[in-house]
């Protein structure tokens, strides 16, 4: 069976707060652990009321100590919003908190819109031209074997596990170009899916780091008893995805059946074109879904994301994935 893993928002609800979302993240990490999940990631995100990731590195630590073997990380760190040196000293301590457990995910994109450069006194454009040599100081970091005068501690030879992320063809040549792992931000922009992984294993230059191409593709996965009920489930994001596209991001709404009938043709259509990187529905839906999708890319991981108004039917989901694919 492929490789399962895990990448949470950190969602909040409408009527609840932050701290119930991060209560659920570590209770959904324990069922992912639980259930033979490999990773656990957590994706960056700012100024988003429905989200409470954006402080990354420390939702990392909270899921470390309510977790005790999975593979813990970010998925993304948005290289361009932070310091490399700052992050590996932040990556480092996680390190050595979590030994052996540690994945960074690193990014191009802010993980917000325009105005986040403003607040974070930081020219993002510029800064994103500098993400190549920003993933290369990192990795030299993190090696601990140059001679250089400065060294983070902790951080300096940390046993942190590097990958590139993207949804563009830039982070694939990248990763090629590196020899790193590379991850694919499918499950909402698929529109480079296929080039993009092509592209990456035909460049692929081995590095010591990794002697092959190896690829983890995301997915959306809801899964329930029923394809309708996993298709009610599934709304919540769906509202999310909707305000979103529209400029007014909001906190996860109720589910609301056969919410896609009633949008403009637009919207039907946007989350038509999300969904060729999902699996909604009940466990043979599910498997047949994510069965295509695996021959499709010939991922050797697949993470999985989708967020539900009530955390329980998110534990519920990755349970049931999860057997439909051991089945």
């Amino acid at each position: 069976m492929i490789p399962l893993s895990v990448l949470d928002t950190v969602p909040v609800s409408e009527g609840s707060t932050p701290r119930e979302a991060l209560q659920a993240t570590a209770a959904l990490a324990q069922v992912a652990e639980r259930r033979g999940y490999l990773r656990y990631w957590i994706a960056e995100h700012h100024a988003m009321e429905g989200i409470s990731g954006g402080a990354t590195s420390v939702v990392i630590a909270h899921v470390g100590h309510a977790t005790a073997t999975i593979r813990i990380g970010a998925g993304g760190i948005m290289l361009p919003n932070h310091n490399p040196f700052v992050i590996a000293e932040q990556f480092g301590t996680l390190d050595a908190l979590f030994p052996g457990r540690i994945d960074l995910g690193l990014g191009r994109a802010p993980g917000a819109d325009s105005r986040i450069a403003h607040a974070m006194r930081k020219n993002i454009a510029q800064a994103a031209e500098y993400f190549p040599q920003d993933v290369m100081d990192l990795r030299t970091y993190f090696d601990g074997k140059a001679d250089i005068p400065l060294r983070p501690n902790p951080g300096w030879g940390a046993g942190v596990e590097m990958w590139v992320l993207g949804s563009s063809l830039f982070g694939a040549q990248l990763a090629a170009q590196l020899g790193m792992p590379y991850a694919f931000a499918s499950h909402f922009a698929p529109d480079h899916l296929d080039a993009a992984l092509a592209l990456y294993r035909e460049r692929f230059e081995p590095s010591e780091h990794l002697a092959r191409p190896h690829v983890m593709a995301a997915m959306t996965a809801i899964a329930a008893e029923t394809d309708r009920e996993a298709r009610t489930l599934a709304s919540s994001q769906e509202q999310m995805y909707v305000a979103l596209r529209s400029g007014q991001p909001v906190k996860i709404r109720p589910p609301i059946p056969d919410y896609r009938e009633s949008l403009p043709v637009q919207a039907q259509a946007m989350l038509a074109h999300l969904g060729q990187a999902s699996a909604v529905g009940g466990p043979a839906t599910v498997r047949e879904a994510i069965g295509r999708f695996v021959e499709r890319t010939g991922a050797d991981e697949l993470i999985v994301s989708g967020a539900t108004f009530d955390p329980a039917a998110r534990r519920e989901s990755l349970d049931l994935t999860m057997d439909a694919l051991s089945a």
